[in-house]
């Protein structure tokens, strides 16, 4: 029958202080916890980090590069229009659009007009340097909140790695200490029975 290691109440810092029952397995353990939590708390820290800051950058050039543009629905836009005095809150369909960039360029594309928009009607649409469209460029404050949100997950995933390697390598020296113990247990203790007998 294999011995099983009796757990006790938890003592913080057991594997740090002078004992004599105190073997090398105990200390290199110790060693591998430590470095585990460093490295879990510095890969969670500093990914997370540099995610944060390269999002925060991307999305603080894109306010800079991103410019509003007027363009004008080429052709009638489906749906029915929005009455006059609720045209903000009314249906938004797709529709094709063309706009002039800086450099006197014409441009198409598709966007989200409000429904019914006849042709020519002006809409604002977000552009590029290169005059393509895309989408509005997030504000300060929801590039701060995202920034924080995807550096905070890429944070907690790169942690997750040290730590399951720590103890994926804490559980298979936990399994060489049991082997060990059982198999001085097997060669040790039928010769203490004689001795109590």
């Amino acid at each position: 029958m294999p011995l099983k290691a009796f757990r006790g109440p938890k003592v913080w810092l057991w594997r740090w202080r002078r004992n004599p029952l105190k073997r090398r397995a105990d200390t290199m353990e110790a060693w591998v916890l430590l470095g585990a939590w460093l490295l879990t708390l510095l890969a969670g820290v500093l990914a997370g980090l540099a995610s944060a800051r390269s999002l925060e950058d991307g999305l603080a050039r894109e306010r800079v590069e991103w410019h509003p543009v007027v363009a004008h629905v080429m052709e009638r836009a489906p749906g029915t229009a929005a009455p006059e005095s609720d045209t903000s809150a009314g249906e938004r369909v797709w529709a094709r659009v063309g706009w002039t960039v800086a450099d006197g360029s014409a441009h198409t594309g598709q966007a989200r007009v409000p429904a019914g928009s006849k042709a020519g009607t002006p809409v604002t649409v977000w552009t590029d340097p290169r005059g393509n469209l895309v989408t509005r460029p997030a504000g300060a404050a929801e590039a701060h909140f995202r920034s924080a949100l995807i550096g905070g997950l890429v944070g907690l995933s790169a942690a997750a790695v040290p730590f399951v390697l720590g103890l994926a390598v804490r559980g298979r020296l936990e399994r060489r200490r049991m082997d060990r113990w059982d198999a001085e247990w097997a060669r040790l203790g039928p010769q203490w029975g004689r001795m109590t007998g």
